[in-house]
């Protein structure tokens, strides 16, 4: 049976695809956006996370490390082994492991807790990131083993994968919400630490495979919402005949904490979220071209 690294299982969720869903965090991706929501999902192996607040300074993580290398007890050393004592051994659960092993039947047996609500609001399964074709023969796993069930499912990816592997994943899931970024290749590499070549070449591809593509696009200031990127995103995916709608997503900052919880540099960025007023005036630039546009997920 495959097994995969899965970070975070998030069900009730709202934002992930029609209806009530269960979101399935696979870890890794290839891509080092610095809004990225889940920078714990970039790495393809398990890390430790502190929670500064909630730390105690009580010892008790200090005293169930195997290897006597916590220190104080507020971070996480280069050399930690990752074996959980001390996650096991926190009071206030200030310490936690991004990334635990599952096999395909422990994830279905999750998702399926909560069949009765995907059935009542035409909901299902979303497998998410980071980026899942990472992990490409675990997510085909899922992806079947759901069909099975006659659970409906969703995929979200950037599309930085082989085609081969996308097409044959796209056959197994419902529905696709494909992250778009940038057009312009100079600017996607600056701001993703990749080029968007194979992201635009997939997305051609795909669209010509499957009938269910939602295109979501973050909007961050100051990185892809100028008018000439945002125009363009429009006619591209205008141009795709498996797109059914656009998702416009509003930059946040829930990231900035998490870099801290990873012992990552937190960088010297004051980015806001875009107003409301100001995800109105894009979405028109996105209606204007024949797209069915929403804000948020």
């Amino acid at each position: 049976m495959e097994r995969g690294l899965v970070f975070n299982i998030q069900k009730y969720s709202i934002s992930d695809g029609p209806g009530i869903r269960t979101t399935v965090f696979l870890k890794g991706c290839p891509a080092r956006c610095w809004w990225c929501h889940n920078p714990e999902s970039q790495a393809p192996e398990p890390e430790a996370t502190v929670m500064a607040s909630r730390c105690l300074a009580c010892g008790e993580c200090v005293a169930a490390c195997p290897r006597g290398i916590i220190g104080d007890g507020k971070q996480s050393p280069a050399d930690c082994i990752l074996c959980g004592a001390c996650v096991e051994a926190c009071p206030p659960g200030a310490r936690t492991l991004a990334g635990t092993a599952m096999t395909t039947a422990q994830v279905l047996a999750v998702v399926m807790q909560d069949r009765v609500f995907y059935e009542e609001s035409g909901g299902g399964v979303t497998f998410s990131g980071g980026e899942p074709l990472m992990q490409y023969e675990f997510l085909r796993s899922l992806l079947a083993a759901c069909r099975e069930q006659g659970i409906r499912t969703a995929v979200d990816t950037g599309g930085f994968a082989p085609r081969e592997h996308l097409l044959e994943i796209a056959g197994l899931a419902d529905l696709i919400l494909y992250d778009l970024k940038l057009m312009d290749d100079r600017r996607h590499r600056e701001a993703t630490g990749l080029g968007n070549r194979l992201v635009l070449d997939n997305l051609a591809a795909l669209g010509q495979a499957h009938g269910a593509i939602w295109i979501r696009v973050p909007i961050i200031p100051g990185v892809n919402d100028d008018m000439g990127n945002l125009a363009a995103t429009a006619r591209l995916a205008a141009g795709i005949p498996g797109v059914r709608q656009v998702n416009l997503l509003p930059f946040h900052r829930t990231w900035h904490a998490k870099l801290g919880r990873l012992g990552r540099a937190m960088p010297d960025n004051d980015t806001a979220t875009p107003s409301r007023e100001r995800m109105e005036e894009v979405a028109e630039i996105f209606r204007g071209a024949g797209l069915t546009t929403r804000i948020g997920g």
